[in-house]
């Protein structure tokens, strides 16, 4: 049972506008959209909520780092499982993402996550490396798994399949 007589924990965080011109991102391809986030634009609101970031990319392949915390456990006391499904998805998308020629854009259509060993604040840092299985000219695939920085550790693995779309698609030519 919880400690009721302990101070609660506070946690404080701020993010940057997530507005983007999407004029300016669909004259990039999907791995320059990347680089460019990477390398001084400003991280999506979900990675400051969870505190995770992208740390390497590449054409089919991304790695992302992440802290396990206690702000993220469930009621058993591990860290919940949405959080390993946040970070394989956020990997198997941007894997997807960095294949995309200009104008294109993806969506996730289907995500499948296996767990295979909990995730607690004591665990330490972990990475998420996603890449890409197959991408089509309608629909792509991928793979991820999150482990111990050294890869000897499974925490989760998972698949996605993504619908792969010209961004102008719909929008009544």
């Amino acid at each position: 049972m919880n400690d009721t007589s302990a101070p609660p924990r506070t946690r404080t965080y701020s993010w940057a506008d997530p507005k983007v011109d999407m004029a300016a991102l669909m004259a990039m391809s999907g791995l320059d959209q990347l680089r460019a986030r990477m390398t001084g634009g400003a991280r999506p609101p979900i990675a400051d909520t969870l505190d995770f970031d992208l740390v390497e990319l590449e054409h089919g392949r991304v790695l992302f780092a992440g802290r396990p915390a206690e702000y993220l456990y469930n009621p058993i006391g591990t860290v919940h499982g949405g959080y390993a499904a946040t970070l394989l998805d956020s990997a198997l998308g941007c894997a997807v993402h960095t294949t995309l020629k200009p104008g294109f854009a993806y969506t996730t259509v289907e995500l499948k996550v296996n767990y295979v060993r909990a995730l607690r604040a004591d665990t330490g840092p972990i990475h998420c490396e996603g890449r890409v299985i197959h991408v089509g000219g309608r629909i792509a695939t991928a793979e991820a798994r999150v482990t111990s920085p050294d890869g000897t550790r499974l925490y989760a693995h998972g698949t996605t399949t993504c619908l792969v779309f010209a961004a102008n698609e719909g929008k009544g030519a």
